[in-house]
């Protein structure tokens, strides 16, 4: 699972980055378009919504993981 977010989090870096590089363009004198930046931030959205999933549902296993422990049950 961890292994899971960790790539989940590069994912997401890669995009911010992207993102951040092509908004720095716009200001330059080189073309940009705004539906190449509305592209980006539609994937930043989606790699974030990924990520913060992952990581709600590895806190829920946990919680459910350390309730059981704390039962003496053997997790679900």
């Amino acid at each position: 699972m961890q292994e899971r977010i960790d790539d989940l989090k590069a994912e997401a870096r890669h995009a911010r980055e992207r993102r951040d590089l092509y908004q720095a363009k716009m200001y330059g004198s080189r073309p940009t378009t705004p539906g190449r930046m509305r592209e980006l931030e539609r994937e930043l959205a989606g790699a974030e919504d990924r990520l913060h999933l992952a990581e709600r549902r590895a806190a829920a296993a946990k919680q459910a993981r350390d309730e059981a422990d704390d039962a003496g049950t053997p997790p679900r």
